[in-house]
């Protein structure tokens, strides 16, 4: 009795603030959890399939975007927490904006908050957990990388039948264990034929065997990933059941994947190799859903990016590109695909969903940044922080403009652009929900 009132109390509560014009990707969320704590272990009823989690440090929206698209491309309903709010809240509000006693979906693809998904966990058991990588991020909030690992680990092992996808090339994903045999997918191969290359000044990330003996690389693909091995107990990266070579162009890619004897190539409008690994984890993860290639690239031929995740918007009558950057190395490998002709905007905020801890600036690879042929404008609660990462980054002091209300930035950097050029933004997350409302 109490989830349904919950249920209802919370959908009502939704459409008053909706009546006002208020925005909350997680109130419904809220409202429902203090009526009903339980509320989520009530929900596995209402999903006739797979119930698909994804976590990682970086990719997590892309990768569920696009597989909850290509679900419902090809004829499945699916509950997914679409605007990327992946605590327990926003989690508990995707259910009761969708649910109703009598209707049932065929998925559910929930993107999960690493430190979130073992409460998850405790009210709900899932089918498929798919693992992005495991990269710093917000210290304040994760700790170092072993951390995050192991309360990742901590989840899985509540939940024994999970059918574990996961990143061959990242050493610390590949070393997940459940039940069952996972799942691997991973690079064999990359080309770059656009403006950028693999070239970066970001540091690399150090990861060590789970023997504690450093590893050794024959390829390296970004911070830790790539393939890897270790002299001292003979651990070395997965053989992959989706094994992919890439093609980077300026603004798509190719993905050639090798999987159970046959070969299939897709191509998806994203930019970028980080995306490239989403792309891959979300196509493999379709096919163990026993989706055909051909429905997958049906799919991806008309998928439209989640805002702020590379996604391109009229602004001020500007084709805007924007870009998330949260920690050093997603930042570096946006950093690499930025346009250095257009104006752009750095705005960076360091609230509790950026993360309060703002050191991730002097490890990213802004360098990216120094031929930039125009103006660079920083904004955020840290955009002094960010211009003086600038000066060091050895871009000219006179290119840089501080202007920390994002709303008067935008406005200053439309006013100076032609409108037959383009402007990038590249925000933390809260600056990217305020630029959303815009």
């Amino acid at each position: 009795m109490k989830f349904y009132t919950a249920l209802y109390t919370s959908k009502i509560a939704y459409i008053i603030l909706k009546t006002f014009k208020k925005s909350g990707t997680a109130f419904a969320g809220f409202v429902a959890l203090k009526i009903c704590p339980d509320f989520l272990s009530h929900t596995r009823k209402y999903i006739k399939e797979n119930i698909i989690n994804i976590t990682g440090t970086n990719g997590k929206t892309t990768t569920s975007g696009l597989i909850a698209h290509i679900l419902e491309t090809n004829s499945n309903s699916v509950i997914h927490n679409l605007k990327g709010a992946n605590m327990l809240t926003g989690i508990v509000n995707a259910f009761v904006l969708k649910l109703f006693p009598f209707k049932k979906f065929d998925y559910a693809v929930i993107e999960t908050d690493e430190a979130y998904l073992t409460k998850v966990y405790d009210f709900i058991k899932t089918d498929t957990l798919v693992v992005t990588n495991l990269f710093r991020d917000q210290l304040d909030r994760y700790g170092e990388l072993d951390h995050t690992q192991k309360i990742i680990q901590e989840a899985i092992n509540k939940n024994k039948n999970l059918k574990l996808i996961l990143n061959a090339d990242d050493p610390m994903v590949a070393s997940f264990k459940t039940g069952a045999e996972p799942i691997f997918y991973g690079i064999e191969n990359i080309e770059y034929h656009c403006r950028y290359d693999d070239k970066s000044n970001a540091p690399t990330e150090v990861v060590n065997c789970k023997c504690h003996a450093p590893l050794n690389y024959t390829k390296r693909f970004y911070a830790q990933q790539g393939h890897y091995y270790c002299e001292n107990c003979k651990f070395e990266r997965p053989k992959c059941k989706y094994a992919a070579k890439v093609i980077i162009y300026n603004d798509y890619f190719e993905i050639q994947i090798q999987h159970d004897s046959n070969t299939d190539t897709f191509r998806v409008n994203l930019t970028g190799l980080y995306n490239a690994y989403n792309a891959l984890a979300a196509i493999s993860c379709a096919f163990e859903q026993g989706l055909k290639a051909s429905e997958i690239q049906n799919a991806l031929d008309s998928y439209h990016s989640v805002f702020g995740r590379t996604e391109t918007r009229m602004i001020n009558e500007h084709k805007t590109l924007i870009q998330l950057i949260k920690n050093p190395a997603g930042a570096s490998e946006v950093l690499k695909t930025v346009d250095l002709d257009s104006n752009i905007i750095i705005a960076i905020n360091d609230d509790y969903a950026d993360g309060r801890d703002i050191s991730w600036l002097w490890d990213s690879d802004f360098e990216q940044l120094k031929n930039a042929n125009k103006m660079v404008v920083t904004s955020g609660v840290r955009a002094y922080d960010m211009a003086t990462r600038l000066k060091y980054a050895g871009i000219p002091q006179n290119r840089i403009k501080i202007e920390p209300d994002i709303k008067k930035a935008i406005a200053y950097v439309s006013e100076i652009t032609p409108k037959e050029e383009k402007i990038t933004i590249l925000p933390s997350y809260t600056v990217l929900l305020k630029i959303s409302k815009y």
